[in-house]
């Protein structure tokens, strides 16, 4: 998600797999998912995972290289006028949807005023919140007109918000297009089985005639780690997403699998529900922050896999350098118990923390539960299937849940709608008219350093207030099979299947 006006720092050489003489077609390619995606459209979707499926059930108007730099897809080019308030797309011809009715600008039109339809609530909503208009100039020139410049405009439509659904499919299934997602991918939706497995199969009319070698792509979730590399090491995945920190010393020399590593954009920690009890005490979160030591968690948990966090803002963005977001606090028990007192709880507190299953998860609450009990605080972890916590963290039912960020190229991607009043990913009900101002004005400054002075101060106000605490950034790794070929690793972590293939 990246514009020409920036060049983002990559950290980590570009990672592509060694490739046969040539692609080949055929055979069915299986990807291990560390959960169930719980939802196929991008206009309701909240979970990193569904954005694996995506990537290939999907098109977008644009994507972004391994460079992180905008490149074309359904736009094939764009023109940025009016002081950046209109963007105006010439769209590739000849592109069908899954159901077989057209992509046009009409299409892209539905698309938009979807998101932009309140009573649909969808959670991208404030990622398109500044479009106005959005014109069917002729059927393959759409023109955006936005209420102000939006720096992050573009990088917003290399994601889920570009990613375009069948009209005519969304129309007819509504909400139910998350069980039945109709795209212009190059591979198109055949069946889901909760917990079991989701197939997609090639798109035989799909635009791009130079990709899409594989027949079939069966993803597989699998929540537990040791499970997941097990599955392909007997040769039952082809590739998996996500492993275990203990593994990676073993990948990198095993002589058959493939361990590919990349600075990551994601951030990892705990959601604070800062609207009811124990934690509506601000004294109360400050204490609980103050007992956690970030370098020993990552330290034991993760080893060289991670890096701690206090911000957004991993090392691969441009405004990881803002004080407040990289300066990691120093554990001070002596303070957790000081706040503790002055909440008028000098004996502690008890909450519960909701997390994901996997042996990672339950290590880091585990260490957490530790460090806080030293102070007083008792934390009961409570293990909840991904799909309901991210239910409960919509819903606002949870006291703590142990969950983080996919993460964005952009920075606003990292944190607008985590932190905005009405946040279509503000688990926390976190409400601040300060923090809002300055996450409205920082995606309309257009020069590096007033946007990191700007998120400099929303992080001063969130490193105070607290409604999320950031433990660590993970790297990102992948691990192949000795079958895949042609795959290319991107920081964003998707798994993008285009041009890849199997060798027999």
């Amino acid at each position: 998600m990246k514009r020409a006006l920036w060049i983002f720092i990559l950290i980590g050489a570009l990672a592509v797999t060694s490739v046969s003489a040539a692609p080949q077609r055929g055979g069915t390619l299986r990807v291990g998912l560390n959960a169930d995606p719980p939802n196929m459209d991008p206009h309701q979707s909240t979970a990193a995972v569904d954005r694996q499926v995506f990537q290939n059930l999907y098109d977008k108007l644009v994507d972004i290289n391994q460079n992180l730099e905008i490149v074309p897809m359904l736009a094939t080019s764009w023109q940025i006028t009016d002081g950046g308030r209109t963007y105006t797309f010439k769209l590739r011809q000849g592109v069908v949807f899954h159901d077989g009715t057209p992509f046009n600008a009409d299409a892209v039109k539905f698309n938009f005023e979807r998101m932009l339809d309140k009573s649909f609530g969808s959670p991208r909503f404030n990622e398109v919140s500044l479009v106005t208009s959005v014109t069917a100039v002729d059927p393959y020139t759409v023109r955006i007109t936005l209420e102000k410049p939006y720096s992050p405009f573009l990088a917003v439509l290399s994601d889920r918000a570009g990613m375009m659904v069948s009209p005519a499919a969304a129309q007819k299934a509504g909400k139910g297009l998350a069980r039945e997602p109709v795209g212009t991918g190059p591979y198109k939706f055949v069946e889901k089985r909760p917990q079991e497995r989701i197939v997609l199969e090639r798109f035989d009319q799909h635009w791009d005639k130079n990709g899409g070698f594989v027949d079939r792509i069966i993803y597989r979730p699998f929540t537990d780690e040791n499970a997941r590399l097990a599955n392909l090491r007997a040769g039952e995945l082809d590739v998996i997403d996500q492993v275990a920190p203990a593994d990676i010393p073993k990948l990198r020399t095993d002589p058959v699998l493939r361990l590919l590593e990349r600075s990551g954009l994601e951030w990892q920690g705990m959601w604070i529900m800062v609207a009811g009890p124990p934690f509506n005490n601000k004294l109360l979160r400050q204490a609980l922050n103050a007992t956690i030591d970030r370098r020993t968690l990552v330290n034991v948990v993760f080893g060289e896999t991670a890096v701690p966090a206090n911000g957004p803002f991993p090392p691969a963005l441009f405004t990881y350098d803002v004080p407040a977001n990289s300066r990691i606090p120093e554990r001070n028990v002596d303070l957790a118990r000081q706040r503790l007192r002055d909440a008028g709880m000098p004996n502690g507190f008890s909450f519960t923390l909701k997390i994901t299953p996997g042996r990672v998860a339950q290590q880091v609450a585990q260490v957490i539960q530790s460090m806080a009990a030293d102070a007083g605080i008792k934390v009961n972890i409570e293990i909840v299937e991904f799909g309901a916590i991210l239910s409960q963290g919509d819903a606002h039912k949870f006291e703590a849940i142990l969950l983080g960020w996919s993460g964005r190229p952009d920075p606003d991607g990292n944190i607008y709608g985590d932190f905005i009043t009405d946040g279509g990913l503000n688990f926390s009900a976190y409400s601040n008219p300060r923090v809002d101002t300055l996450l409205d004005a920082a995606r309309i400054l257009t020069t590096r350093d007033q946007r990191r002075r700007a998120y400099g101060d929303v992080m001063n106000i969130l490193n105070d207030e607290l409604p999320y605490l950031f433990l660590y950034w993970p790297k990102q790794y992948k691990v192949l099979g000795p079958k895949l070929q042609g795959f290319v690793h991107i920081s964003d972590g998707m798994m993008r299947f285009r041009n890849t293939w199997l060798t027999p």
